[in-house]
């Protein structure tokens, strides 16, 4: 155990974890529901991805829709996202959270049929809004079973590895739609119909879910789950929640990619190396928030953040978006599952639902904002956005380095 992390009185507010069915030998923190979650989230996210990096042109060129569009419905997107988590995470601390994780990935399939069925971007905005209100139902309750029998020690390479397995899919999605594309007469609407193919088999997946039972109904766990978060827990959770100000949809990126020159083909291609960049780079990422101290790990994705944003704020050749995007796939693997485990360390046992969906509904929110002003002052070449978010990326990082050993009482 992590020296500093474990919280006062936590076996006496906590059910014991489920059995999570390892095989003997395997490593304890390796549970069955994470490897199971793993596989639904890399079914989800193969759908997800699919029609993510061909969703800018499909409104802009397809459908019409002026850039600050592609801005609104990805950050009206998220804000919906962002409500839902905040009301899930105190639910999954208090039912099972199974069901929810299958309503949520079942309103995500719903979603992607709806955007496949589209005519004009407003029934678009409505189908991302039932897939991000699927995201938003889903995330606090996967996350509660996804750590379920964790070990504290261990949250990060779990978490990370959760992270890898869902951008794998990222990775695999994206192909299987370019090589579809490329298949099917470069026509972009079947790809939206085939996307929800694999959404559906992940809410079918699920079932393979063991669920944990709600916490018991004693002092203990009531006085667990009514106490206010840390001081510290609300400090880290507003400083990355300010990040999520200037942290726009990755599709205003996609829009700047198609802007310095690439093919449907080229953003969909580039948008793959990021993903695979992610992938490959989330479990070293979790793993090493174990042993140095979170604000490290996320301070470094903050810099690749900056890396991304400033080169293509810079850049007048499209060769560059590639390196660029690789770069910028290492801020999310520093970032993404490392703010979870972050989160998850400062947090009591028997609150880890409410406190995920505070931290992912209020960086969520943020995010909404930032694709509304992203996308109203992009112009025609989004340097203005891409300069202001990559320079505050950059004092952010210092901030988190500054603030390293008040912000996590574990680490070196």
């Amino acid at each position: 155990m992590v020296r500093g992390l474990r919280h006062p009185g936590e076996d006496a507010r906590v059910p014991g974890p489920v059995n999570d069915g390892s095989a003997p030998g395997a490593p304890r923190w390796r549970s069955r529901n994470l490897l199971v979650l793993c596989g639904v989230s890399f079914l989800q996210d193969a759908a997800s991805e699919m029609l993510y990096p061909i969703l800018p042109i499909f409104l802009t060129v397809t459908l019409g829709a002026p850039v600050v569009v592609v801005g609104a419905v990805e950050g009206a997107a998220e804000g919906i996202a962002a409500i839902m988590k905040l009301l899930a995470g105190r639910l999954a601390d208090r039912r099972r959270p199974r069901p929810l994780v299958a309503a949520g990935y079942g309103l995500a399939a719903l979603g992607k049929a709806v955007i496949a069925a589209a005519g004009a971007w407003p029934v678009v905005l409505a189908g991302r809004g039932l897939d991000r209100l699927g995201k938003g139902i889903r995330g606090a309750p996967r996350d509660v079973l996804l750590i379920d029998g964790v070990p504290l020690e261990a949250r990060g390479r779990a978490f990370g590895l959760h992270r890898a397995a869902d951008t794998a899919g990222a990775v695999v999605g994206p192909l299987i739609g370019l090589a579809l594309y490329e298949g099917l007469g470069q026509g972009i609407r079947p790809l939206l119909v085939i996307a929800v193919v694999p959404a559906i088999a992940s809410v079918v997946l699920v079932a393979a879910v063991r669920d944990r039972p709600p916490a018991p109904k004693s002092p203990e766990a009531i006085d667990a789950a009514a106490v206010p978060m840390s001081a510290r827990t609300r400090q880290v959770i507003v400083a990355l929640g300010v990040f999520g100000l200037v942290n726009f949809p990755d599709a205003l990126l996609l829009l700047r990619a198609r802007a310095l020159g690439l093919g449907v083909a080229g953003v969909i291609g580039a948008y793959v190396a990021y993903n695979a960049a992610y992938a490959v780079l989330s479990y070293p990422a979790g793993a090493l928030s174990d042993r140095l101290r979170p604000a490290v790990v996320y301070a470094f994705g903050l810099c690749c953040f900056a890396v991304g944003y400033l080169g293509l704020a810079v850049v007048d050749r499209s060769i560059w978006v590639w390196p660029l995007l690789v770069v910028y796939g290492g801020f999310t693997a520093c970032t993404d599952g490392v703010g979870k485990a972050w989160v998850s360390r400062l947090s009591p046992p028997a609150a880890q639902g409410r406190a995920q969906g505070i931290y992912q509904g209020a960086t969520g929110g943020a995010i909404l904002v930032a694709g509304l002003w992203a996308g109203a002052l992009w112009g025609g070449t989004g340097r203005l956005p891409l300069t202001v978010s990559g320079g505050v990326a950059l004092v952010l990082a210092i901030v988190l380095v500054a603030r390293r050993r008040a912000w996590d009482p574990g680490g070196p």
